[in-house]
């Protein structure tokens, strides 16, 4: 079972926390991102992506500036959770058009103005992007529910997101 799924860029600022079993208080959890944050950044590249933390395992991956964690039982299997952060990359990217920190951070469940400038690429080159109403959060519960994967089709996942979207302009 996936406890937390945690997006940070190299800073350590977070850009994306959804706790499926969270901790007793907002303090808790500020603390364990910060520790957490610590961990991947400061671990060289030579070792795994798995790092047993008190009484689960981390399994994260980079992609260019942004380090994707998961939090997940001691006994799941590891290369099942990079496949599914890898997936959700993949649904980021594909809803996106080379998606980039700046869409991470300004769209989580909002609008985003077609004049908003597309700099720091995080997945690809700089290209103008022609969606104009994605939802980080729907899109990962879509993906993930109550910290079990739900749906693994790229195309079923995001043709509700692009459903979510046409019913909320109605």
């Amino acid at each position: 079972m996936i406890r937390f799924f945690l997006l940070q860029n190299r800073q350590g600022k977070t850009r994306l926390s959804k706790w499926y079993v969270a901790p007793a208080d907002e303090s808790e959890k500020v603390r364990l991102e910060d520790e957490i944050h610590r961990l991947v950044v400061s671990r060289d590249r030579k070792y795994t992506s798995f790092i047993e933390f008190l009484n689960y395992k981390l399994v994260y991956r980079r992609y260019a500036g942004l380090f994707f964690t998961i939090a997940v039982d001691i006994n799941d299997n590891e290369l099942a959770c990079l496949e599914t952060i890898h997936l959700f990359v993949e649904l980021l990217d594909q809803y996106f058009s080379n998606v980039c920190e700046l869409d991470i951070v300004f769209n989580f469940n909002k609008v985003r103005s077609p004049a908003l400038p597309r700099t720091l690429p995080v997945f690809g080159p700089n290209s103008p992007s022609t969606h104009t109403a994605p939802q980080v959060y729907s899109i990962l519960d879509e993906y993930i529910l109550a910290g079990e994967i739900q749906e693994t089709s790229k195309k079923e996942i995001l043709d509700r997101i692009k459903e979510m979207e046409k019913r909320e302009k109605d």
